[in-house]
């Protein structure tokens, strides 16, 4: 079992024996204390948490509860739900976001729920933020943390004193080049649009880094994307002014480039090395001809 399995097996240990005391708590009485709960149309039953379930499948208890507490009542809306946070745990922004995230989409079975503390909810907030806005997405209002208990009856983080990330990363998010298949894809499936193009030129404007690709560009996913947008393409990496960026520095390369429309601005949201050499990028767009994505409009709400 892995360290992230075992810390949260001990929460949850702890989180059990905290209700078990408490007998007093009552199902409405323990909604009502915490202004939190779900509301379903039919009763929780417990259901093996599948393979495909990305999020979740290795988080260390075999079942879940379903409904869940984001009031999803089928597997297949918790796993199109749950797809679009693989990418945020990738990035290991926070090392409780699994475990945060999987007590909402695939809460262990007991007899009554037990919600995220505030405070992990808070830390993992800090966290990952940055390389949310990053992309273009704010802090969603279903991990409104306020709404999360305090006290004991609830799933911590390991220490009280781990309220901040375990390191930032030592480049822009979208400038990950070391991720696998699995993960180019997610970047590819989190982005409206991608091109196959060079880098005419990079700037800084303010905290932001502005990307203007050269004219000549192949389309690899189009979505709304119109030919006239298309033509003078500009990027924007989100506050990259000052994060490292190796991509950014090397003009001369074909790049597989990503982003995605937020206001009036296209927000560069992966770039990784067009190399046809490499049997980990020819894996990838072999898959990208028949994979289909889950829906992210939903989710970032």
């Amino acid at each position: 079992m892995s360290s992230t399995a075992e810390l949260l097996w001990r929460m949850i240990r702890l989180a059990v024996t905290v209700a078990l005391v408490s007998a007093e708590f009552d199902e409405m009485g323990w909604k009502a204390t915490y202004n939190v709960g779900p509301s379903y149309s039919k009763p929780p039953q417990c259901v093996d948490i599948p393979d495909d379930l990305r999020l979740c499948y290795d988080v260390g208890y075999p079942q879940m509860l379903l409904p869940n507490l984001l009031d999803h009542e089928t597997m297949a809306e918790v796993k199109q739900q749950a797809s679009s946070w693989v990418p945020l745990v990738h990035k290991r922004c926070h090392p409780s976001t699994q475990i945060l995230l999987c007590s909402l989409f695939a809460p262990v079975c007991l007899e009554r729920p037990i919600y995220p503390c505030r405070v992990m909810c808070e830390a993992v907030r800090a966290g990952c933020t940055p390389i949310m806005e990053a992309f273009g997405f704010p802090w969603p209002e279903m991990l409104t943390c306020d709404k999360f208990p305090t006290g004991d009856m609830c799933i911590s983080i390991n220490n009280a004193s781990e309220v901040q990330p375990a390191g930032s990363p030592n480049i822009c998010p979208p400038c990950d080049n070391e991720m696998k298949t699995d993960a180019i894809i997610e970047h590819m499936c989190a982005s409206e649009f991608a091109v196959k193009g060079k880098i005419k030129e990079v700037k800084n404007e303010n905290t932001d880094r502005k990307v203007i690709l050269q004219k000549r560009k192949k389309i690899v996913k189009s979505g709304s994307l119109r030919k006239k947008d298309l033509k003078n393409l500009v990027l924007y990496l989100k506050n990259g002014a000052d994060c490292p960026c190796q991509q950014l520095d090397n003009l001369g390369n074909q790049y597989l480039i990503m982003f995605r429309k937020v206001e009036k601005q296209y927000l560069l949201t992966g770039i990784h090395k067009w190399d046809k050499n490499s049997k980990e990028f020819r894996k990838v767009m072999k898959r990208l001809r028949t994979y289909r994505c889950p829906t992210y409009a939903n989710v970032f709400k």
